[in-house]
């Protein structure tokens, strides 16, 4: 289990996962007409994997400049999700 974290291969599994996520929630909204439309869903599972991103570069030991590019793409991305989100009353 150390080894999936020294190697950051720890968050290659974790995209894996998201990807699996993303397919089967497209899946599900082609069949039942539910949940979120494809944009919405993917600028919210981007915003984690870009979080996962960073995670990864950080665990590797990469400078800062590395690992910041994805902090920010990961900030838009979720303000994104959030105006997405957002109902005005």
């Amino acid at each position: 289990m150390a080894e999936l974290f020294a190697t950051g291969r720890i968050v290659d599994f974790i995209l894996v996962l998201m990807l699996a996520e993303w397919a089967v929630l497209t899946l599900l909204r082609r069949t039942t007409r539910r949940g979120l439309p494809a944009l919405e869903l993917i600028v919210a599972l981007s915003a984690g994997a870009a979080l996962m991103i960073a995670l990864r570069a950080a665990l590797l030991g990469e400078p800062w400049q590395r690992i910041a590019p994805w902090l920010v793409a990961a900030l838009f991305a979720h303000l994104i999700d959030l105006r997405f989100r957002y109902k005005p009353a």
